[in-house]
């Protein structure tokens, strides 16, 4: 098993903030769509947008946990 290097630790932090930021973008597009009168022709929109919010979590769960691993 190598040993993760600070430049390995810097690097996943650095794409952990790239996909919170992305998390949150995805957040707000989809809270606006959600409250817009015209919900129902946005459904497959709302859609993917859940589908893409639940990998970056899934993503962002991974990070934190290797980060803690390389801490």
């Amino acid at each position: 098993v190598a040993i993760p290097t600070v430049a390995d630790r810097a690097s996943l932090i650095a794409r952990k903030h790239a996909v919170r930021r992305e998390l949150e973008r995805t957040q707000r597009e989809l809270t606006r769509l959600r409250s817009t009168d015209s919900v129902n022709s946005h459904k497959r929109r709302i859609r993917q947008l859940e589908k893409k919010l639940e990998q970056l979590m899934a993503e962002e769960y991974r990070l934190r946990v290797a980060i803690d691993r390389a801490g």
